[in-house]
């Protein structure tokens, strides 16, 4: 069965056009059959964009990017900045691809890896809406390794919904950062800070 998290999903296309409005910043995605969210941003990943602070010459990565919602809306509203945008989904990341240059984005890029596999680097903050329905083994492995990847200082940022475990992502994350703070609050969702020391 093909999901949102497969490599190479295999379902027939079935295209779609969303026009979302982040601030005063219109932007325009084109999304797909197997993609997560198709139909709209999901509020998770609006609430997290709303979350996070105006950025200034920092380098971004958007972990499990999808389509580009995330990514691409931090890029827009904060040109200063470097946002590397990665999924394992090959069709998530050519419409990544594709909306990075229908928005006219310059300052981000997209490319395939599973997790941080073909990640290189570090930054000074990821941002992640994380597939959940991977389960916990493979979403904490992911926590896991962020760490390894953020530059002393530097931030991750995650969404995960109250009812689908984000009591224990915040004690998993305690438990590998030293710290963890809940730092907005909407709709059931969670949004979930770490820093890593420096």
């Amino acid at each position: 069965m093909n999901h949102y998290y497969s490599k190479d999903p295999e379902t027939t296309h079935d295209f779609c056009t969303i026009n979302y409005l982040i601030g005063k910043v219109s932007l325009t995605f084109n999304t797909d059959s197997c993609v997560f969210s198709k139909r709209k941003v999901d509020f998770g990943s609006n609430l997290l964009i709303n979350s996070i602070p105006p950025l200034s010459s920092c380098k971004i990565l958007d972990m499990g990017c999808g389509y580009g919602a995330i990514g691409i809306s931090i890029s827009k509203l904060n040109p200063s900045c470097s946002i590397t945008m990665v999924d394992i989904n090959s069709r998530a990341v050519e419409l990544a691809k594709k909306n990075i240059d229908i928005n006219q984005i310059v300052n981000a890029s997209a490319s395939q890896s599973d997790g941080f596999s073909d990640v290189k680097g570090s930054f000074d903050l990821i941002v992640s809406n994380p597939p959940i329905r991977i389960g916990k083994k493979i979403m904490y492995r992911i926590f896991e390794d962020s760490i390894n990847f953020l530059a002393p200082g530097g931030t991750l940022y995650l969404v995960i919904q109250k009812k689908q475990g984000a009591k224990s992502a915040v004690a998993k994350l305690e438990s590998i950062f030293q710290n963890c703070e809940v730092v907005n609050k909407s709709g059931g969702y969670w949004i979930i800070k770490s820093c890593r020391r420096v």
